[in-house]
């Protein structure tokens, strides 16, 4: 393995090339795999995990001979987790690196800012990140939860168990953040609850003091969240637990392994989630021991961020085995009939370029560990993108 680390002035990235393996064969370049990542900003807690996981599944490809005989590149910039960088990040993989596909997970800034890019350059684009639905493109494909997937085990717990009957609902003003709470709320609407305030910050906010106290004066029953993965769930949860709230509470962003960096301040969260590192699967037991093998003490939790990375490589593998060629359209057309045993289970992209995927309700518990409440297996993503 062999970093090389260069700065791309036109795109004002730090772009990071890793080769594993022993090289291509004679005569033939490397598939270059791109991943624009928030290496800073909001996503700087997880995009590390999400990094390993890449790197993780392109070291077991090349080292079982690569994909056509070639092997796998990655090419990783910083997207600063937003839409700016995101833009410059995305013009320097497609255009100057020449990436032949996409692998990604980003906040939904950077996406909606990339996705113009992508259309632009034809590219395969394997978006690995949970997500507000309906994002949809010729060349998008998506791996991850959609709100269809993931807010109904936590909203119909916290009613029928915990007899919640209104809520309060926190989110970063961004598409995410936003998009998941709208449908939520309908949701909770739909179930017989209510909501009784709904209240953002900018994505890059810190100070929740203001939100946190119309949130007590509100006497809701339970709080549910969409925040910008990472720091903004980091700095609300510590806030929330320095002013007392108590009420049950359901983060819809935050992964397993943002979670164990939040240490006691995470203690009682509820996630629903597509990953959760207790999967007792052959498949899942041996992802973990791998990625343990492969990263030792440097080895930051797998997380539902980051496991749909490491199988959106091996979905794109299998694609263009099945194309028989790196060709951008080939591989398009061949990535809904593929599907990839892995740490989640049976994954396939063909509902509508999205994933029926099994989803877990559970419950952070003080050593950082989760608690599982109950499984939901092939939730249907519903419709996302009928006209593709």
């Amino acid at each position: 393995m062999h970093f090389q680390f260069k700065t791309c002035a036109s795109a004002l990235v730090l772009a990071v090339t890793v080769a594993f393996g022993q090289g291509a064969l004679a005569g033939e370049h490397p598939i270059k795999i791109g991943i624009p990542v928030g290496l800073s900003g909001a996503n700087s807690v997880v995009a590390p995990s999400v990094v390993q996981a890449a790197e993780l599944a392109v070291a077991e490809i090349n080292k079982a001979g690569g994909v056509l005989g070639r092997q796998l590149e990655l090419v990783i910039a910083d997207d600063g987790s937003g839409a700016q960088g995101a833009q410059k990040a995305f013009d320097s993989l497609v255009f100057q690196k020449k990436v032949d596909v996409l692998i990604t997970m980003e906040t939904s800034a950077a996406r909606n800012a990339g996705l113009p890019i992508v259309n632009r350059g034809r590219v395969p684009f394997i978006y690995t990140s949970f997500y507000e639905g309906r994002s949809c493109s010729p060349w998008l494909y998506v791996n991850a939860w959609v709100p269809e997937q993931q807010v109904a085990p936590i909203v119909d717990h916290f009613m029928s168990a915990l007899k919640a009957k209104t809520y309060f609902l926190i989110g970063s003003d961004y598409a995410f953040g936003r998009g998941m709470l709208e449908f939520t709320r309908a949701y909770i609407d739909q179930k017989g609850g209510k909501v009784l305030g709904e209240e953002y910050l900018p994505m890059d906010g810190t100070d929740w003091t203001a939100i946190i106290s119309k949130l007590k004066s509100s006497g809701a029953d339970a709080l549910i969240t969409s925040t910008a993965g990472g720091a903004p769930n980091v700095t609300l949860t510590k806030q929330l637990r320095a002013a007392g709230a108590s009420m049950p509470y359901g983060n819809l962003a935050v992964d397993e392994g943002t979670a164990r960096n939040m240490g006691a301040d995470a203690t009682g969260i509820y996630i629903s989630a597509s990953y959760i590192t207790d999967i007792a699967s052959p498949e899942n037991q041996q992802f973990l021991k791998n990625m343990k093998a492969h990263f030792g003490d440097d080895l930051k939790t797998p997380n539902d961020l980051s496991v749909p990375e490491y199988e959106g490589v091996y979905l794109y593998k299998l694609a263009v085995e099945k194309a028989g060629t790196t060709d951008a359209q080939a591989v398009i057309d061949a990535l809904d009939d593929v599907a990839f045993q892995g740490p989640r289970g049976k994954i396939q992209m063909n509902k509508q370029r999205h994933a029926p995927l099994t989803m877990y309700l559970a419950q952070i518990q003080a050593d950082g560990g989760i608690k599982l409440i109950d499984t939901f297996k092939d939730v249907d993503p519903g419709e996302q993108c009928p006209n593709l």
